[in-house]
């Protein structure tokens, strides 16, 4: 059965090239995740802060390189995109500080969903939004082609509220008993930017 609309983002727009590391700014860069990048996501999903929003945990090293190998492989199939936030040293290794990703992709009509996460030790030095705004720009840009982003998180989760006013997502509405956490259904605020929007603040 034909379509209508041509796709907005070709298949293979994405995939056919590595992806890329983008960079933020002051010793900072989002990058694809490596497997030896597991002791950090161990420790991420060790934290009740990042236990209380999402479904689930790692126990083990062996576990945490399991997703690493998810994350790593859902480039080439254009379904998600995960980057590490790393900060640079000056002895050319990085620390990772947090997670930003692009979820739920869909190309034919410019559509993802953006998540992240932030380790405790990184926290309170607005990371998260200057990492959303490298990935706004990256997604945003003609090459790419996105044309619409959005950001959901519960209700309860006043920080990532903060995040997304900070970084220009506008609060279109709530999702009502939208996700089951671990203490039961939250409702769920929907904030998104398109391409054209100004500029955040």
């Amino acid at each position: 059965m034909p379509f209508l609309v041509p796709p907005h983002i070709p298949p293979g727009r994405l995939s056919s090239s590595p992806q890329p590391s983008l960079p933020v700014g002051d010793g900072l860069l989002l990058r694809p995740w490596r497997l030896s990048d597991a002791p950090a996501v161990l420790a991420a999903f060790s934290d009740p802060a990042i236990q209380r929003w999402h479904l689930r945990r790692a126990d083990t090293e062996a576990e945490a390189v399991a997703w690493i190998e998810e994350w790593q492989s859902a480039w080439s199939t254009e379904t998600n995109v995960y980057w590490a936030i790393v900060r640079l040293g000056d002895d050319g290794r990085d620390e990772v500080l947090g997670r930003i990703a692009l979820r739920d992709l869909i190309p034919a009509i410019g559509y993802a969903e953006c998540a992240y996460w932030v380790l405790p030790a990184a926290r309170g030095s607005g990371l998260a939004p200057r990492a959303l705004g490298a990935v706004r720009r990256w997604a945003f840009d003609e090459e790419t082609g996105f044309e619409r982003l959005e950001l959901v998180h519960s209700v309860l989760n006043e920080a990532s509220c903060r995040v997304a006013a900070k970084s220009g997502f506008l609060l279109e509405g709530v999702r009502r008993r939208g996700h089951l956490h671990a203490d039961g259904w939250h409702d769920m605020h929907v904030h998104a930017r398109v391409r054209g929007d100004g500029r955040p603040g």
